[in-house]
């Protein structure tokens, strides 16, 4: 192999393993950032001229001011993904961001169900982005580890804990979950709630999951439970609804992981004669807009997707540009909305 083939081939990963630190301390080392020692910022940089390390070239185009492309992956189908309110409004954002650097955004899907690996070979073979953002993807997804370890600047949406060295944007799931969950347990003193949770393969949902049942250990009140779990559509929703009301006698509550499922709850409630919230008190997560327009409106929490959207792409931009983003993890802020469903009077 040539030189400059091999040179090329050099990514962070194997300064990291040359010098024995991670690939955020080399990316930091690099930038120069304050946080590393100047004796780590001196071992990478030797390694980087023995080894012939090449930043991306990409990031040297924007530098220069020359349009490049960046790529959302999303390892669903483009029916789920262009069907679903969440990616629309991660999309917005990242699309506002890409178009304020003059860049363009390819969005790549799996064709089907079967082909997992679909939209990250996509991005990786073709070479065709200078970097990615990786969203939705399930926990034990051996690709998003693929993506992080190649030369290809990659930010994560959500959170990733098994990959602490990778960017990654999120909010906070576990406490908007409890946060809702001692809403319906403090202010309403229900203490027989149901968690619709979405596939426990995805990090999203386990944190939701997380924060329900720890909030009600915590609440000091004699709470019961029982789980049922959805694929974040409004079927499945109220298939698990119907599971929940069959099996947990005097139910008062159901928590679920969306708003969409908590729409289809609150279809199979209704079906049985019963009213919300004065039979059954609801609430949802995600505030995308279904959570507005039923009657009652659903309590729920706000996840601002359009805002992670541009943070996720602004974070993206300053790695291609190589400057380490600080902090690596960014955590924004939720709202806890509380509407009619619960049993509070709206606003």
């Amino acid at each position: 192999m040539p030189d400059a083939a091999k040179r090329a081939n050099v990514t962070l990963r194997d300064l990291a393993t040359s010098v024995g630190v991670s690939q955020s301390a080399v990316s930091m080392a690099l930038s120069d950032h304050p946080r590393i020692s100047e004796p780590t910022k001196r071992a990478v940089r030797a390694a980087a001229a023995r080894l012939g390390y090449v930043p991306n070239s990409a990031g040297r185009a924007l530098r220069a001011g020359r349009s490049t492309s960046i790529a959302l992956v999303v390892p669903q189908t483009g029916r789920h993904v262009f069907g679903h309110p969440y990616f629309m409004h991660l999309l917005v954002g990242v699309t506002e961001e890409a178009n304020a650097r003059d860049t363009a955004l390819m969005v790549s899907t799996n064709p089907d169900e079967t082909h997992g690996m679909a939209a990250y070979e996509r991005v990786l073979r073709s070479q065709a982005a200078s970097g990615a953002i990786v969203a939705s993807a399930s926990i034990s997804d051996p690709n998003v580890n693929r993506m992080v370890d190649a030369a290809l600047p990659v930010v994560l949406v959500g959170r990733f804990a098994h990959l602490p060295h990778a960017a990654s944007v999120g909010t906070d799931e576990i406490a908007g979950a409890a946060a809702v969950t001692r809403h319906l347990v403090q202010d309403h003193g229900l203490t027989r709630i149901a968690h619709i949770s979405g596939p426990l393969d995805h990090q999203t949902a386990v944190d939701r999951y997380e924060g329900f049942r720890g909030a009600l250990a915590a609440s000091g009140r004699p709470c019961t439970h029982t789980l049922a779990a959805g694929d974040f559509s409004e079927e499945s929703g109220r298939a698990a609804a119907r599971q929940v009301l069959d099996s947990m006698a005097d139910l008062q509550a159901i928590f679920a992981a969306n708003d969409e499922m908590a729409h289809g709850a609150m279809l199979e409630i209704r079906s049985r004669g019963l009213r919300v919230p004065e039979d059954i008190a609801l609430a949802g997560y995600d505030d995308f807009g279904v959570s507005r327009l039923t009657t009652p409106g659903i309590t729920t929490v706000h996840v601002p997707a359009q805002a992670l959207g541009r943070r996720a792409a602004s974070v993206l931009f300053a790695l291609l540009d190589g400057v380490a983003p600080d902090p690596l993890h960014t955590v924004l802020p939720f709202e806890l909305v509380v509407r009619e469903s619960c049993g509070s009077h709206h606003g």
